[in-house]
Protein backbone atom coordinates (compact mmCIF):
# COMPACT_ATOMS: atom_id res chain seq x y z
CA UNK A 1 0.00 0.00 0.00
CA UNK A 2 1.62 3.17 -1.31
CA UNK A 3 2.01 5.90 1.79
CA UNK A 4 -0.89 8.28 -0.44
CA UNK A 5 -3.65 5.16 0.12
CA UNK A 6 -2.46 5.31 3.74
CA UNK A 7 -2.78 9.03 4.26
CA UNK A 8 -6.28 8.04 2.64
CA UNK A 9 -8.11 5.60 4.64
CA UNK A 10 -6.15 7.35 7.92
CA UNK A 11 -8.16 10.78 7.21
CA UNK A 12 -10.86 8.65 6.45
CA UNK A 13 -11.02 7.36 10.07
CA UNK A 14 -10.62 10.92 11.59
CA UNK A 15 -13.26 12.95 13.42
CA UNK A 16 -14.33 16.20 12.68
CA UNK A 17 -11.74 17.81 15.38
CA UNK A 18 -9.14 15.88 14.29
CA UNK A 19 -9.58 16.10 10.61
CA UNK A 20 -9.53 20.53 11.18
CA UNK A 21 -6.06 19.87 12.72
CA UNK A 22 -5.03 17.83 9.60
CA UNK A 23 -6.00 19.99 7.11
CA UNK A 24 -4.77 22.80 9.32
CA UNK A 25 -1.43 21.09 9.52
CA UNK A 26 -1.32 20.70 5.96
CA UNK A 27 -1.88 24.45 4.62
CA UNK A 28 0.99 25.61 6.82
CA UNK A 29 3.87 22.76 5.94
CA UNK A 30 2.50 22.91 2.29
CA UNK A 31 2.65 26.19 -0.46
CA UNK A 32 0.78 24.34 -2.72
CA UNK A 33 -2.42 24.68 -0.53
CA UNK A 34 -4.15 27.91 0.64
CA UNK A 35 -7.84 28.26 1.96
CA UNK A 36 -10.18 28.88 -0.68
CA UNK A 37 -12.58 31.86 0.55
CA UNK A 38 -14.73 31.63 -2.46
CA UNK A 39 -18.10 30.02 -2.99
CA UNK A 40 -16.32 27.23 -4.58
CA UNK A 41 -17.18 23.62 -2.30
CA UNK A 42 -14.24 21.02 -1.44
CA UNK A 43 -15.33 18.55 -3.48
CA UNK A 44 -15.16 21.21 -6.79
CA UNK A 45 -11.77 21.63 -5.86
CA UNK A 46 -10.38 18.09 -4.84
CA UNK A 47 -9.13 16.27 -7.88
CA UNK A 48 -9.29 18.24 -10.98
CA UNK A 49 -9.58 22.23 -10.96
CA UNK A 50 -7.71 23.39 -13.97
CA UNK A 51 -7.61 26.87 -12.83
CA UNK A 52 -6.42 25.70 -9.74
CA UNK A 53 -3.82 23.71 -10.63
CA UNK A 54 -2.35 26.04 -13.94
CA UNK A 55 0.37 23.60 -15.54
CA UNK A 56 -1.63 21.04 -14.67
CA UNK A 57 -0.70 18.42 -17.58
CA UNK A 58 2.79 19.17 -18.31
CA UNK A 59 3.45 18.50 -14.45
CA UNK A 60 1.90 15.50 -14.88
CA UNK A 61 3.55 14.47 -17.39
CA UNK A 62 7.36 15.60 -16.59
CA UNK A 63 7.49 15.98 -12.70
CA UNK A 64 4.92 13.27 -11.36
CA UNK A 65 5.74 9.99 -10.85
CA UNK A 66 2.25 8.66 -10.77
CA UNK A 67 -1.39 9.66 -12.05
CA UNK A 68 -3.86 10.53 -9.22
CA UNK A 69 -6.74 7.99 -9.82
CA UNK A 70 -10.06 9.15 -10.27
CA UNK A 71 -11.78 7.33 -6.72
CA UNK A 72 -9.34 5.92 -4.18
CA UNK A 73 -9.00 2.51 -2.62
CA UNK A 74 -9.64 3.77 0.89
CA UNK A 75 -11.45 0.35 1.57
CA UNK A 76 -9.36 -2.31 3.06
CA UNK A 77 -8.84 -5.17 5.93
CA UNK A 78 -8.23 -2.02 8.82
CA UNK A 79 -6.57 -4.93 10.71
CA UNK A 80 -3.78 -5.70 7.63
CA UNK A 81 -3.27 -1.90 7.50
CA UNK A 82 -3.19 -0.32 11.29
CA UNK A 83 -2.58 -1.78 14.57
CA UNK A 84 -5.02 -0.11 15.93
CA UNK A 85 -8.24 2.60 14.88
CA UNK A 86 -7.01 4.51 17.20
CA UNK A 87 -6.48 7.91 16.45
CA UNK A 88 -3.39 9.43 15.06
CA UNK A 89 -2.58 12.54 17.30
CA UNK A 90 -0.41 12.02 19.85
CA UNK A 91 -1.81 12.92 23.29
CA UNK A 92 -0.07 15.92 23.15
CA UNK A 93 -1.26 16.64 19.84
CA UNK A 94 -4.95 16.28 21.02
CA UNK A 95 -4.15 18.58 24.06
CA UNK A 96 -3.45 21.54 21.33
CA UNK A 97 -6.30 20.70 19.40
CA UNK A 98 -8.81 21.52 22.19
CA UNK A 99 -7.15 24.43 22.95
CA UNK A 100 -8.17 26.62 19.73
CA UNK A 101 -11.87 26.49 21.15
CA UNK A 102 -13.11 28.08 23.86
CA UNK A 103 -13.16 26.67 27.50
CA UNK A 104 -16.40 27.27 28.97
CA UNK A 105 -15.62 25.80 32.61
CA UNK A 106 -12.43 27.54 34.73
CA UNK A 107 -10.34 25.17 36.41
CA UNK A 108 -10.80 25.84 39.87
CA UNK A 109 -9.08 23.08 41.54
CA UNK A 110 -12.59 21.35 42.25
CA UNK A 111 -13.91 20.24 45.65
CA UNK A 112 -10.33 19.69 47.01
CA UNK A 113 -9.14 23.97 45.65
CA UNK A 114 -12.34 25.14 47.03
CA UNK A 115 -12.20 23.31 50.67
CA UNK A 116 -7.96 24.37 50.91
CA UNK A 117 -8.94 27.87 49.91
CA UNK A 118 -11.36 28.35 52.96
CA UNK A 119 -8.80 26.16 54.86
CA UNK A 120 -6.51 28.92 54.45
CA UNK A 121 -9.29 31.42 55.95
CA UNK A 122 -9.47 29.27 59.11
CA UNK A 123 -7.52 30.56 62.19
CA UNK A 124 -6.26 26.83 63.66
CA UNK A 125 -2.90 25.38 64.65
CA UNK A 126 0.07 24.25 62.51
CA UNK A 127 -0.71 20.88 63.77
CA UNK A 128 -4.65 21.11 63.43
CA UNK A 129 -3.66 22.29 59.78
CA UNK A 130 -1.94 19.74 58.41
CA UNK A 131 -4.55 17.21 59.52
CA UNK A 132 -7.03 19.18 57.87
CA UNK A 133 -5.24 18.96 54.66
CA UNK A 134 -5.16 14.74 55.64
CA UNK A 135 -8.50 14.92 56.00
CA UNK A 136 -9.25 16.85 52.79
CA UNK A 137 -6.82 14.65 50.15
CA UNK A 138 -8.87 12.01 51.62
CA UNK A 139 -12.43 13.86 50.03
CA UNK A 140 -13.59 12.78 47.06
CA UNK A 141 -15.07 14.25 44.38
CA UNK A 142 -18.49 13.97 45.64
CA UNK A 143 -17.83 15.29 48.90
CA UNK A 144 -17.57 11.97 50.55
CA UNK A 145 -14.41 11.05 53.26
CA UNK A 146 -13.34 8.25 51.60
CA UNK A 147 -11.45 6.81 54.41
CA UNK A 148 -11.82 6.09 58.41
CA UNK A 149 -10.65 8.49 61.11
CA UNK A 150 -8.89 6.20 62.60
CA UNK A 151 -6.66 5.41 59.19
CA UNK A 152 -5.97 9.60 58.74
CA UNK A 153 -4.50 9.19 62.26
CA UNK A 154 -2.24 6.47 61.53
CA UNK A 155 -0.61 7.87 58.71
CA UNK A 156 -0.14 11.28 59.89
CA UNK A 157 3.23 12.18 60.70
CA UNK A 158 4.01 10.91 64.26
CA UNK A 159 6.08 13.78 65.29
CA UNK A 160 2.96 15.34 65.53
CA UNK A 161 2.08 13.50 68.48
CA UNK A 162 -2.15 14.27 67.64
CA UNK A 163 -5.10 11.71 69.49
CA UNK A 164 -7.86 10.37 67.68
CA UNK A 165 -10.45 12.49 69.06
CA UNK A 166 -8.24 15.72 67.45
CA UNK A 167 -8.71 14.13 63.87
CA UNK A 168 -12.44 13.84 64.74
CA UNK A 169 -12.58 17.37 66.72
CA UNK A 170 -11.07 18.87 62.75
CA UNK A 171 -13.19 16.58 60.70
CA UNK A 172 -16.21 18.47 62.63
CA UNK A 173 -14.67 21.91 61.92
CA UNK A 174 -13.98 21.18 58.35
CA UNK A 175 -17.53 19.45 58.17
CA UNK A 176 -19.02 23.17 58.99
CA UNK A 177 -17.21 24.24 55.33
CA UNK A 178 -18.93 24.84 52.54
CA UNK A 179 -20.52 23.12 50.94
CA UNK A 180 -22.78 21.70 52.81
CA UNK A 181 -22.81 17.98 53.89
CA UNK A 182 -18.80 17.93 52.86
CA UNK A 183 -17.16 15.52 54.65
CA UNK A 184 -19.82 12.96 55.62
CA UNK A 185 -18.74 9.35 55.67
CA UNK A 186 -21.94 8.35 54.19
CA UNK A 187 -24.94 9.27 52.90
CA UNK A 188 -26.86 9.55 56.39
CA UNK A 189 -24.55 11.75 57.68
CA UNK A 190 -24.13 13.43 54.74
CA UNK A 191 -27.81 14.37 55.26
CA UNK A 192 -27.42 15.10 58.86
CA UNK A 193 -24.98 17.68 58.39
CA UNK A 194 -27.22 19.28 56.05
CA UNK A 195 -30.26 19.43 57.98
CA UNK A 196 -28.62 20.79 60.87
CA UNK A 197 -28.12 24.16 59.13
CA UNK A 198 -31.65 24.67 58.66
CA UNK A 199 -33.64 27.42 60.96
CA UNK A 200 -35.04 25.06 63.52
CA UNK A 201 -38.92 26.43 63.06
CA UNK A 202 -38.29 24.83 59.19
CA UNK A 203 -41.55 23.15 58.41
CA UNK A 204 -41.18 19.49 58.89
CA UNK A 205 -37.26 19.49 59.89
CA UNK A 206 -38.04 17.90 63.05
CA UNK A 207 -39.56 14.89 61.12
CA UNK A 208 -37.06 14.94 58.52
CA UNK A 209 -33.98 14.56 61.56
CA UNK A 210 -36.12 11.57 63.21
CA UNK A 211 -36.37 9.87 59.45
CA UNK A 212 -32.58 10.20 58.82
CA UNK A 213 -31.53 9.46 62.28
CA UNK A 214 -33.26 6.47 63.21
CA UNK A 215 -35.45 5.25 60.00
CA UNK A 216 -33.10 5.54 57.40
CA UNK A 217 -32.97 1.70 56.65
CA UNK A 218 -36.71 1.45 56.14
CA UNK A 219 -36.61 4.66 53.74
CA UNK A 220 -33.76 2.83 51.88
CA UNK A 221 -35.52 -0.05 51.75
CA UNK A 222 -38.76 1.55 50.22
CA UNK A 223 -40.79 0.46 53.20
CA UNK A 224 -43.19 3.03 53.37
CA UNK A 225 -45.93 1.25 55.32
CA UNK A 226 -43.78 0.49 57.92
CA UNK A 227 -42.19 4.12 57.57
CA UNK A 228 -45.56 6.14 58.42
CA UNK A 229 -46.19 3.31 61.56
CA UNK A 230 -43.32 4.10 63.33
CA UNK A 231 -43.06 7.66 62.86
CA UNK A 232 -46.85 8.07 63.73
CA UNK A 233 -47.27 9.53 60.22
CA UNK A 234 -50.23 9.93 57.73
CA UNK A 235 -49.04 8.75 53.88
CA UNK A 236 -50.12 12.92 52.86
CA UNK A 237 -47.47 13.69 56.22
CA UNK A 238 -44.94 11.29 55.38
CA UNK A 239 -44.70 12.46 51.61
CA UNK A 240 -43.93 15.42 52.72
CA UNK A 241 -41.37 14.32 54.91
CA UNK A 242 -39.52 12.59 52.04
CA UNK A 243 -39.98 15.58 49.50
CA UNK A 244 -37.78 17.59 52.01
CA UNK A 245 -35.13 15.38 52.14
CA UNK A 246 -35.04 15.21 48.36
CA UNK A 247 -34.64 18.62 48.17
CA UNK A 248 -31.61 17.90 50.15
CA UNK A 249 -27.72 17.10 48.03
CA UNK A 250 -26.78 13.79 48.24
CA UNK A 251 -23.72 14.58 46.28
CA UNK A 252 -22.19 18.15 47.62
CA UNK A 253 -18.89 17.75 45.68
CA UNK A 254 -20.01 17.03 42.49
CA UNK A 255 -20.99 21.20 41.67
CA UNK A 256 -17.20 21.92 41.85
CA UNK A 257 -16.14 19.40 39.26
CA UNK A 258 -14.12 20.86 36.91
CA UNK A 259 -13.86 18.34 34.01
CA UNK A 260 -13.51 20.61 30.67
CA UNK A 261 -16.49 20.06 27.93
CA UNK A 262 -15.85 17.85 24.93
CA UNK A 263 -17.31 19.30 22.13
CA UNK A 264 -19.16 16.99 19.31
CA UNK A 265 -18.82 18.61 15.71
CA UNK A 266 -21.44 16.80 13.47
CA UNK A 267 -20.22 15.43 10.51
CA UNK A 268 -23.53 15.33 8.45
CA UNK A 269 -27.13 16.99 9.07
CA UNK A 270 -29.88 15.27 8.31
CA UNK A 271 -33.51 17.09 6.81
CA UNK A 272 -36.34 15.98 5.56
CA UNK A 273 -37.27 17.91 2.35
CA UNK A 274 -40.17 17.22 0.25
CA UNK A 275 -41.21 14.22 2.33
CA UNK A 276 -37.81 12.63 1.92
CA UNK A 277 -35.04 12.44 4.51
CA UNK A 278 -31.80 13.79 3.26
CA UNK A 279 -28.55 13.91 3.82
CA UNK A 280 -26.29 16.75 3.54
CA UNK A 281 -22.33 16.95 4.70
CA UNK A 282 -21.30 19.32 7.00
CA UNK A 283 -18.81 21.43 4.66
CA UNK A 284 -18.54 24.31 7.42
CA UNK A 285 -16.49 22.10 9.90
CA UNK A 286 -13.19 22.65 7.90
CA UNK A 287 -11.42 25.01 6.21
CA UNK A 288 -12.15 24.80 1.71
CA UNK A 289 -8.98 23.77 0.42
CA UNK A 290 -7.78 24.36 -3.54
CA UNK A 291 -4.21 24.25 -5.27
CA UNK A 292 -2.53 28.00 -5.03
CA UNK A 293 -2.86 28.67 -9.08
CA UNK A 294 -0.12 31.20 -8.98
CA UNK A 295 2.77 28.42 -7.05
CA UNK A 296 1.38 26.19 -9.75
CA UNK A 297 1.97 28.29 -12.53
CA UNK A 298 6.03 28.70 -11.35
CA UNK A 299 6.25 25.36 -12.49
CA UNK A 300 8.46 25.55 -14.90
CA UNK A 301 8.75 22.91 -17.97
CA UNK A 302 11.45 20.32 -18.04
CA UNK A 303 13.47 21.96 -15.26
CA UNK A 304 14.98 19.92 -13.36
CA UNK A 305 16.51 22.73 -10.63
CA UNK A 306 16.04 21.71 -6.99
CA UNK A 307 13.37 24.89 -6.28
CA UNK A 308 11.25 23.28 -9.48
CA UNK A 309 11.33 19.66 -7.96
CA UNK A 310 10.13 21.18 -4.36
CA UNK A 311 7.07 22.77 -5.91
CA UNK A 312 6.19 20.09 -8.13
CA UNK A 313 6.52 17.33 -5.22
CA UNK A 314 4.70 19.98 -3.00
CA UNK A 315 1.74 20.41 -6.01
CA UNK A 316 1.93 16.49 -5.94
CA UNK A 317 1.39 15.80 -2.77
CA UNK A 318 -1.28 18.86 -2.28
CA UNK A 319 -3.40 17.32 -4.98
CA UNK A 320 -3.16 13.89 -3.37
CA UNK A 321 -4.04 15.72 -0.09
CA UNK A 322 -7.19 16.81 -1.47
CA UNK A 323 -8.30 13.71 -3.56
CA UNK A 324 -8.16 12.09 -0.20
CA UNK A 325 -10.31 14.60 1.39
CA UNK A 326 -12.75 13.82 -1.46
CA UNK A 327 -12.32 10.09 -0.66
CA UNK A 328 -13.18 10.84 2.84
CA UNK A 329 -16.29 12.74 2.47
CA UNK A 330 -18.04 10.29 -0.52
CA UNK A 331 -17.39 7.37 2.04
CA UNK A 332 -18.75 9.00 4.67
CA UNK A 333 -21.76 9.94 2.31
CA UNK A 334 -22.40 6.56 1.56
CA UNK A 335 -22.56 5.07 4.76
CA UNK A 336 -24.64 8.17 6.53
CA UNK A 337 -27.28 7.64 3.27
CA UNK A 338 -27.38 4.10 3.31
CA UNK A 339 -28.29 4.41 7.64
CA UNK A 340 -31.01 6.91 6.69
CA UNK A 341 -32.72 4.53 4.02
CA UNK A 342 -32.73 1.76 6.46
CA UNK A 343 -33.46 3.79 10.20
CA UNK A 344 -36.36 6.17 8.47
CA UNK A 345 -38.39 4.76 11.03
CA UNK A 346 -36.30 6.02 13.64
CA UNK A 347 -36.53 9.85 12.33
CA UNK A 348 -40.11 9.76 11.36
CA UNK A 349 -41.25 7.84 14.92
CA UNK A 350 -38.23 7.75 17.62
CA UNK A 351 -36.27 4.98 19.39
CA UNK A 352 -39.42 2.38 19.11
CA UNK A 353 -38.99 2.37 15.49
CA UNK A 354 -35.08 1.74 15.12
CA UNK A 355 -34.24 -1.26 12.70
CA UNK A 356 -31.95 -4.29 13.65
CA UNK A 357 -28.41 -2.76 11.77
CA UNK A 358 -25.45 -4.67 11.72
CA UNK A 359 -21.98 -3.35 10.36
CA UNK A 360 -22.37 -6.23 7.56
CA UNK A 361 -25.53 -4.76 5.92
CA UNK A 362 -23.99 -1.65 5.49
CA UNK A 363 -20.85 -3.24 3.87
CA UNK A 364 -22.64 -5.27 1.32
CA UNK A 365 -24.81 -2.63 0.48
CA UNK A 366 -22.08 -0.16 -0.40
CA UNK A 367 -19.87 -3.01 -1.79
CA UNK A 368 -16.90 -1.93 1.39
CA UNK A 369 -14.89 -4.11 3.80
CA UNK A 370 -16.72 -4.63 7.03
CA UNK A 371 -14.07 -3.41 9.34
CA UNK A 372 -13.78 0.09 7.10
CA UNK A 373 -17.84 0.51 7.80
CA UNK A 374 -16.78 0.46 11.37
CA UNK A 375 -13.86 2.61 11.47
CA UNK A 376 -16.31 5.04 9.19
CA UNK A 377 -18.97 5.12 11.82
CA UNK A 378 -16.28 5.81 14.88
CA UNK A 379 -16.46 9.45 16.30
CA UNK A 380 -18.41 10.44 13.50
CA UNK A 381 -21.72 12.32 14.39
CA UNK A 382 -25.28 12.70 12.70
CA UNK A 383 -27.24 16.14 13.28
CA UNK A 384 -31.02 14.93 13.09
CA UNK A 385 -33.88 16.30 14.42
CA UNK A 386 -34.04 14.07 17.09
CA UNK A 387 -30.51 14.89 18.43
CA UNK A 388 -26.97 14.66 17.26
CA UNK A 389 -25.68 10.94 17.37
CA UNK A 390 -23.00 8.93 16.90
CA UNK A 391 -23.19 6.88 13.30
CA UNK A 392 -22.38 3.62 15.55
CA UNK A 393 -25.54 4.02 17.93
CA UNK A 394 -28.04 3.03 14.23
CA UNK A 395 -26.20 -0.22 14.46
CA UNK A 396 -27.93 -3.06 17.51
CA UNK A 397 -28.86 -6.76 17.83
CA UNK A 398 -32.12 -8.16 17.22
CA UNK A 399 -34.70 -10.65 19.02
CA UNK A 400 -37.61 -12.44 16.94
CA UNK A 401 -40.99 -11.29 17.54
CA UNK A 402 -44.04 -13.92 17.55
CA UNK A 403 -44.93 -13.02 13.43
CA UNK A 404 -41.21 -14.09 12.68
CA UNK A 405 -39.90 -10.47 12.69
CA UNK A 406 -36.99 -8.51 14.59
CA UNK A 407 -37.09 -6.17 16.95
CA UNK A 408 -33.79 -3.79 17.72
CA UNK A 409 -32.07 -4.12 21.05
CA UNK A 410 -32.66 -0.02 21.08
CA UNK A 411 -36.17 -0.08 20.12
CA UNK A 412 -36.93 -2.61 23.01
CA UNK A 413 -34.58 -0.30 25.67
CA UNK A 414 -36.98 2.59 24.77
CA UNK A 415 -39.97 0.14 25.39
CA UNK A 416 -38.66 -0.23 28.63
CA UNK A 417 -38.05 3.35 29.15
CA UNK A 418 -41.72 4.13 28.58
CA UNK A 419 -43.09 1.44 30.89
CA UNK A 420 -41.05 2.68 33.41
CA UNK A 421 -42.04 5.90 33.01
CA UNK A 422 -45.53 4.91 33.21
CA UNK A 423 -45.67 2.82 35.82
CA UNK A 424 -47.43 3.20 39.03
CA UNK A 425 -44.70 4.43 41.97
CA UNK A 426 -46.60 2.65 44.38
CA UNK A 427 -46.11 -0.65 42.52
CA UNK A 428 -43.39 -0.46 39.95
CA UNK A 429 -42.82 -3.11 37.79
CA UNK A 430 -40.54 -5.74 38.29
CA UNK A 431 -38.26 -7.48 35.05
CA UNK A 432 -40.52 -9.84 34.92
CA UNK A 433 -43.48 -8.11 34.84
CA UNK A 434 -42.04 -6.09 32.01
CA UNK A 435 -40.61 -9.58 30.15
CA UNK A 436 -44.75 -10.72 30.32
CA UNK A 437 -45.54 -6.85 29.08
CA UNK A 438 -43.29 -7.81 25.90
CA UNK A 439 -44.16 -11.02 25.17
CA UNK A 440 -48.01 -9.57 24.92
CA UNK A 441 -46.53 -7.79 22.12
CA UNK A 442 -44.71 -10.44 20.41
CA UNK A 443 -41.60 -9.79 21.94
CA UNK A 444 -39.68 -12.79 23.68
CA UNK A 445 -36.83 -11.28 25.93
CA UNK A 446 -36.01 -13.33 28.87
CA UNK A 447 -36.04 -11.48 32.38
CA UNK A 448 -32.17 -11.56 32.56
CA UNK A 449 -32.27 -9.65 29.28
CA UNK A 450 -34.79 -7.18 30.20
CA UNK A 451 -32.40 -6.78 33.77
CA UNK A 452 -29.23 -6.08 31.33
CA UNK A 453 -30.97 -3.33 29.33
CA UNK A 454 -32.20 -1.58 31.82
CA UNK A 455 -29.00 -1.59 33.90
CA UNK A 456 -28.08 -0.17 30.48
CA UNK A 457 -30.17 2.64 30.92
CA UNK A 458 -29.39 3.61 34.28
CA UNK A 459 -32.84 2.14 35.85
CA UNK A 460 -32.53 1.10 39.12
CA UNK A 461 -34.65 -2.14 40.12
CA UNK A 462 -37.99 -2.42 41.12
CA UNK A 463 -38.13 -2.28 44.82
CA UNK A 464 -35.69 0.72 44.76
CA UNK A 465 -38.15 2.77 42.27
CA UNK A 466 -41.05 2.71 44.98
CA UNK A 467 -42.48 5.41 45.65
CA UNK A 468 -45.39 6.93 47.47
CA UNK A 469 -48.46 6.70 45.47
Amino acid sequence: MTPQLQQAIRLLQLSTLELGTEVQEALESNPMLEQDDGEGSLPDDAGNNTEATGNEKETEGEGSSEIIPDELPTDSNWDDTFDTGTSSLSASEQASTRDIYETVTVSGGGIHGHLTWQLELTNLSETDEQIAQAIIDSIDDSGYLTVSTREIHDNLDKDLEVDLDEVEAVLHRIQQFDPLGVGARDLQECLHLQLQQFDKDTPWLAETKILVRDHFGLLSNHDFSKLGSRMKLSTGELKEVIRFLQALNPRPGAQFNDTEPEYIIPDVYVAKKNGKWTVELNTDSIPKLRINSMYANMIKRGSNSKDNTYLRDNLQEARWFLKSLQSRHDTLMKVANCIVERQGGFLDHGEEAMKPLVLRSIAEAIDMHESTISRVTTRKYMHTPRGIFELKYFFSSHVTTDTGGECSATAIRAIIKKLVAAENPAKPLSDHKMASVLAEQGINVARRTIAKYREALCISPSNERKRLA
